[in-house]
């Protein structure tokens, strides 16, 4: 008797069309320049404490936003951006991230008033555009997947 042989899981239909959805998704000029921006606002993030000076006097904070940009650098643009078929609800996330760069400076560091402005205002900053971004992608990926 002849053995039947069966076709791996990533040949399944599903899985195929999911994927070509996705593709559509990433393949836009939106999503890409989304995605762009997302990655330049986590390695800003991951710099902040050097560019805006706060390295010395705040390093919890500092390893804080280090840690946080690199993480949403890395759930945005550096390594899931080759798996996006599967991986697209990593944005959510990263607006999470976003969501903790703005509160990290009351939460990390202590008592709002031995901050700096510029140091509230930084992180309130990228952190707003990094919780618009990943939800930006987010959307996108949903938009595109009504479509089909």
């Amino acid at each position: 008797m002849a053995e039947r042989i069966f076709p791996g899981i990533e040949e399944h239909p599903d899985i195929v069309a999911l994927r070509a959805s996705s593709e559509r998704a990433t393949t836009t000029v939106a999503a890409q320049i989304m995605e762009g921006l997302a990655l330049l606002a986590g390695l800003y993030l991951a710099a902040s404490a050097w560019i805006m000076g706060f390295h010395t006097t705040l390093p919890t904070l500092s390893v804080t936003n280090l840690i946080a940009g690199l993480a949403y650098a890395f759930l945005m643009g550096g390594g899931f951006g080759s798996a996006y078929e599967r991986t697209h609800a990593m944005c959510w996330a990263a607006a999470g991230i976003g969501v903790w760069t703005v509160i990290a400076p009351f939460v990390v560091s202590g008592a709002r008033a031995s901050h700096p402005a510029s140091v509230i205002i930084s992180n309130t900053v990228i952190g707003g555009l990094a919780v618009a971004f990943a939800a930006g992608t987010g959307l996108l990926a949903l938009r595109v997947k009504r479509r089909s």
